[in-house]
């Protein structure tokens, strides 16, 4: 008798064993569905007449991009050119830009891959001394 309680318990440990590592009933894992997670960076600094400032940047994932100059100083500075692109390690290659971005301009684009992109931030010959700027990206 003893023996066939051992045994039935021994049974039953290797069937509770079994169904704990996951034999054939245990359904796969689903992986999430919906848009991959955003990144949101603030941009801020100054440029001169004539001059540029470029930000490359990651695109993780396919997805949209948008750069919103949220402000722009002094108030005799009225626009400055703000684009997006791709960035090939030296350069911006510009593919839609806002050449008259005035507080509250989005350039707006998408990237059907992970990607290196880069934001511009340029002169359009409306500053004559400095210019503060700031921009939110929000991209994948």
């Amino acid at each position: 008798m003893h023996r066939l309680m051992s045994r039935a318990l021994l049974v039953f440990v290797y069937s509770a064993l079994a169904a704990a590592c996951g034999g054939d009933s245990t359904p796969a894992p689903t992986l999430p569905t919906g848009p991959p997670p955003t990144v949101t960076e603030t941009i801020t600094g100054d440029i001169n007449r004539n001059g540029a400032f470029t930000q490359p940047f990651l695109a993780g994932a396919s997805g949209d991009i948008r750069a919103t100059l949220d402000s722009l100083g002094p108030e005799d500075v009225t626009a400055v050119g703000v684009s997006l692109g791709t960035w090939n390690g030296s350069a911006c290659q510009v593919i839609i830009a806002n050449d008259n971005a005035v507080p509250g301009a989005i350039v707006f684009g998408q990237t059907s891959v992970a990607s290196n992109l880069c934001l511009r931030v340029y002169d359009v010959g409306k500053i004559t001394e400095r210019a503060s700027y700031q921009i939110t990206l929000v991209h994948p």
